[in-house]
């Protein structure tokens, strides 16, 4: 009785390589055609503080007298960044802990920025942006670096980060280079 010919061993490697190309390109075109949200909801994996966690209800629109044209624009009073693209869109809004230092209204510029460094509150931030000083504190974006997002102000201490939960941090830092307008409003 005659023996099957066996495949060679980089048939069946060949083979399947293919198999998984072809299967990861049906995967990727199917996800490509799901939605896209722009917004997120999640809340932090923890907090270092007993101070209530910011809401995650998103306002509808930017608020009114925040400029026009691709920019970041930080609400004082209701604790929320949005970042708006050329077209007017929001891409992401979401909530952040203020320092105990805040910049008056108005319209700034991302002046520089810092991959990581310990903030004045001994926290591990990354994705630092610096857009304002007020009272020879610098005021800055960043998010901690252990991903819990608790407020930058210590007892006492003048602090002017303004903090956020990690994933919105590495949104802000891929959407606001140097020169970005960030517009302040009450």
């Amino acid at each position: 009785m005659p023996v099957p010919a066996r495949l060679p061993s980089w048939a069946w490697v060949t083979g399947l390589t293919v198999g998984a190309i072809a299967a990861v390109t049906v995967l990727g075109v199917q996800a490509d055609r799901g939605s896209h949200p722009t917004a997120t909801s999640a809340k932090p994996s923890g907090t270092a503080s007993a101070q209530p966690t910011p809401t995650a209800s998103a306002p509808a629109r930017v608020p009114d007298g925040s400029g026009t044209g691709r920019r970041v624009v930080y609400s004082l009073g209701e604790k929320r960044v949005w970042l708006v693209d050329a077209s007017e869109a929001t891409r992401r809004t979401f909530t952040v802990w203020p320092g105990s230092v805040s910049p008056d209204p108005g319209t700034y510029t991302v002046s520089s920025r810092n991959a990581a460094t310990t903030g004045s509150d001994g926290v591990q931030i990354e994705h630092i942006m610096y857009f304002a000083a007020k009272d020879g504190v610098s005021v800055a974006f960043s998010n901690a670096v252990d991903g819990a997002s608790p407020p930058p102000a210590a007892s006492g201490t003048k602090t002017g980060g303004v903090r956020m939960r990690k994933a919105d941090g590495t949104a802000l830092w891929a959407f606001g280079t140097v020169g970005t307008t960030v517009t302040v409003v009450k």
